[in-house]
């Protein structure tokens, strides 16, 4: 990234600015733009989305980041009914592999689900004695009690069979998309919770629903409902709060002030921007740690119409899940997973069989494609999941604004964290404290005419 050295005098002033042009970004840019303010939004990248990404490869639209929604999930559900916008079900599976010790055995993908539904059952039953009311997960103390529980060790505690401890161990690496040996045990109760307790609900919320048209037709229809103004290729570098007011910085010097700004960078790229004052201890704590979702998503298209199969390997594997997701005459598509970035090439097709080898044989693969998210500097993560500790030592400051910016997204969301809806209710949330904000500066006769 090209930074210029030498501020330039341009300054331009707004009621609200909002960094990032994601679902949390934009919700809060419509909301408090249809309440009168003035929002300027800043975008480093030469789109809109966050990593939410739909773009045209090998022959389709495939969607590179964020996908999945359910009606489960309240506030990007309540979205697409706003829109106009329908769901998609995915495909339903028929054929399920799995490595084991070196071999892969094949049968039915229910077969999986029946072999992971006792352990998961097991492993969750705490789920809304912890978290009874999901969307204020430090409402129960016994929250703290165990939010340094490795989600690895709670597994083991379970003292299952070797294959069926292999098995649950790569499914919770699919969910954390990285490894389980610092992930936090009160992440997976939290989305059970959500989910009422029942993780075949929660696994159906996960991969099954998908937005018709694809992330951009709900991110564009939010896009066209907001009156701002939008920056696109305009990184930010600092953020400084001085006597009521913020200034936003850009890499080529320009200045933006606003009375209120929403940041919406992840976890992971929160220390590429400077802050005057610093970040309260909590938030530059949770920025250097970053999240455990650092893992991989890869799209693979191969020779042959494929049976509807879905592919488990063990956690460390390099690809530990793989499904196929489109059918066409004489090809398939597929999408995979793997809890370690930096081994999984996004365009090596030798690779990508070598890899795919250890999963389903037989398969050859023409094309592959994705986005290295770990490796963007504008995220660093893919979907965020926390480390343990994180809920008792940064969660609830997190939520907090530090002076005039408020943090928003998928990484500091209540309810679904690592989801669009997450970052859609933060989003609202963020616009609501703004707007409570910029009411209570008003002069009293402004507020009588407002």
């Amino acid at each position: 990234m090209n930074v210029s050295t030498r501020p330039r005098t341009v300054q331009t002033t707004s009621d609200v600015v909002v960094i990032g042009a994601g679902f949390a970004g934009l919700t809060a840019a419509r909301e408090l733009s249809q309440r009168g303010h003035t929002v300027t939004v800043l975008e480093a990248k030469d789109r809109i989305g966050g990593r939410t990404w739909l773009e045209d490869r090998m022959g389709r639209p495939l969607e590179l980041g964020g996908t999945w929604v359910h009606w489960i999930q309240p506030f990007v559900w309540a979205e697409m009914g706003r829109y106009g916008i329908k769901p998609v079900a995915g495909p339903e599976f028929t054929t399920g592999y799995r490595r084991v010790d070196g071999r892969i055995i094949k049968g039915g993908a229910e077969e999986i689900l029946e072999l992971m539904d006792e352990p998961n059952t097991r492993l969750l039953a705490r789920s809304r004695e912890v978290f009874p009311l999901p969307w204020e997960p430090l409402h129960n103390p016994v929250c703290t009690e165990i939010d340094s529980t490795i989600l690895a060790q709670a597994i083991d505690d379970l003292d299952l069979e070797p294959e069926v401890r292999q098995l649950v161990r790569s499914f919770w690496a699919l969910n954390f998309n990285g490894r389980l040996d610092e992930a936090a045990y009160t992440q997976a109760l939290r989305w059970a919770a959500i989910s009422n307790g029942d993780w075949k609900l929660m696994f159906e919320a996960c991969a099954t629903y998908k937005i018709d048209g694809g992330t951009r037709t709900l991110i564009e229809a939010i896009r066209a409902d907001a009156e701002i103004d939008l920056h696109l290729n305009t990184p930010v570098t600092a953020v400084d709060q001085a006597d009521g007011t913020a200034t936003v910085t850009t890499a080529d010097g320009t200045r933006f002030t606003a009375s209120a700004v929403v940041l919406t960078l992840p976890l992971g790229a929160l220390d590429s921007v400077k802050f005057t004052p610093v970040l309260s201890a909590p938030k530059a704590k949770a920025a250097q740690r970053g999240q455990a979702g650092r893992g991989a998503k890869l799209w693979i298209k191969v020779a042959g119409r494929q049976e509807r199969f879905v592919a488990f390997a063990p956690a460390e594997s390099p690809l530990n899940f793989v499904q196929a997701e489109y059918f066409d005459a004489d090809t398939t598509t597929l999408v995979a997973f793997g809890p370690d970035a930096t081994v999984v090439p996004i365009d090596d097709v030798t690779a990508a069989q070598a890899m795919l080898d250890q999963l389903v044989p037989g398969l050859e693969v023409l094309e592959v494609t994705g986005h290295n998210w770990v490796a963007d500097e504008y995220a660093g993560e893919t979907w965020p999941m926390h480390y343990a500790g994180h809920l008792t030592e940064c969660f609830e400051d997190l939520q907090r604004p530090d002076g005039r910016m408020f943090l928003a997204g998928a990484d500091y969301a209540t309810g679904w964290g690592g989801f669009i809806d997450g970052a859609i209710e933060s989003g609202l949330t963020a616009a609501c404290r703004i707007q409570e904000l910029l009411t209570q500066s008003q002069p009293a006769e402004a507020q009588l005419t407002a």
